[in-house]
């Protein structure tokens, strides 16, 4: 990946011509690119000031934000496990709004959003880094969005969604046409997928 992702940069810096400034663009477009957090399978994160869902997103962003007690990452996988099955054993319930952690423990019941982010929390306070909160489509027929995170690791990149599954898995494992993402949020910080085909292509 990385090498034909650099056989492409090379390719379009020996075709630049002076003053093409479409070429200098998608250049820059896609150096911009590279520098967002690891690739997604088949997407790129781009870094963007603002996403359709901040409005939606004020009340939960002091969770995103806040830093965890752990000095150093003391996140187990057989841990997240545990904290996905609890948060899976919730009954589902549509939420309008995105409940805050302490929100969805005390409610009958949660949805994706709710999860996610009490999920992203338990992360965040164990010292978890790389972890990233998704909105996107479960599948690539979904008519709703769906909500999950993403972990990067040594090992790997896993999805975590206590909405649906029992347990993580790692993303090369459920890829395809599911978990597809279209913004992601880390901290304060906010992208957007974009494709790396598209990226590519120019």
């Amino acid at each position: 990946m990385g090498a034909a992702i650099g056989i492409i940069l090379t390719m379009i810096l020996i075709s630049i011509q002076p003053y093409d400034l479409k070429k200098v663009f998608f250049l820059v477009l896609s150096l911009v690119c590279l520098s967002a957090l690891p690739c997604f399978a088949g997407s790129l994160l781009l870094s963007v000031n603002s996403t359709p869902y901040d409005r939606q997103m004020s009340r939960i962003q002091p969770v995103l934000s806040s830093k965890g007690s752990a000095q150093k990452d003391d996140v187990s996988m057989a841990i997240v496990n545990h904290w996905i099955q609890g948060l899976r054993e919730i009954p589902y319930g549509f939420s309008q709004e995105w409940r805050t952690p302490s929100e969805v423990e005390t409610a009958p019941s949660a949805d994706c959003k709710g999860k996610a982010v009490a999920l992203y929390q338990k992360m965040q306070a164990h010292g978890a880094h790389n972890v990233r909160l998704v909105i996107g489509k479960r599948t690539s027929s979904s008519r709703k969005t769906h909500a999950w995170l993403e972990w990067n690791t040594d090992s790997g990149t896993y999805v975590l969604d206590p909405t649906i599954n029992w347990n993580a898995y790692r993303a090369d494992e459920v890829r395809g046409n599911s978990y597809l993402p279209l913004y992601a949020y880390a901290g304060s910080h906010k992208y957007r997928a974009v494709s790396s085909d598209l990226v590519a292509r120019n």
